[in-house]
């Protein structure tokens, strides 16, 4: 697939003021500093989507991007923010949580894992609670020039074989880095694969 259009949408604090439900949307969500901007920049090949996102206020929003006029890639705001205060991290959560369980054209949630790091507690309860409430999922392991081939290796076995304590199968799997641009086909390859799957339709 090839990214010939981008177009921001908007920004929305919550599920019910998302744009109209058109087109197949696929989703981007991790702790801060997982490389999300990175990645979404190395997808698309366009430095606006982190701008955009990064905005002050934006973070904390669901941010829609059209691409090609035919699907739209979704900014979530992170989880695990330290620095914000519980009330305000409660209130990302709930709408999260909200636009997850609730969007009918959500095609993927993609999970941002740091590849550097072992499994760690607030990626895996965002993990189980997505898995236990059906959300489509597949896993991004970031920032994979950071680290050997071998430790790559090694850490994607231990996620693996702790969710497998609780999951009969993985979701697909991804390994990317924003600076040897390592995992863009595959990942482009795969929303181009199931975008076919979602017949949407609605006024613009």
């Amino acid at each position: 697939m090839e990214i010939e259009s981008l177009t921001f949408v908007k920004s929305s604090p919550d599920l019910k003021s998302c744009p109209a439900e058109r087109f197949p949307e696929y989703a981007f969500a991790g702790r801060s500093n997982v490389g999300k901007s990175s990645l979404l920049n190395l997808l698309t090949n366009w430095k606006n989507v982190a701008k955009t996102s990064s905005t002050p206020g934006k973070t904390r929003l669901i941010n829609h991007f059209l691409v090609n006029k035919s699907w739209y890639l979704v900014d979530l705001p992170g989880y695990g923010y330290a620095r914000m205060g519980k009330p305000v991290r409660n209130s990302l959560t709930h709408n999260v949580r909200e636009y997850l369980l609730y969007r009918k054209t959500l095609a993927c949630l993609f999970v941002l894992i740091d590849s550097r790091h072992a499994p760690l507690a607030s990626d895996l309860d965002f993990i189980t609670w997505a898995g236990e409430n059906q959300v489509p999922l597949a896993f991004v392991f970031t920032k994979t020039d950071k680290l050997s081939a071998d430790r790559l290796a090694g850490n994607q076995a231990v996620y693996k074989r702790t969710l497998l304590q609780q999951w009969e199968e993985l979701p697909p799997v991804f390994a990317t880095s924003a600076v040897d641009r390592t995992g863009r086909g595959e990942i482009l390859e795969f929303i181009e694969s199931t975008n076919g799957i979602y017949n949407v339709t609605g006024d613009s």
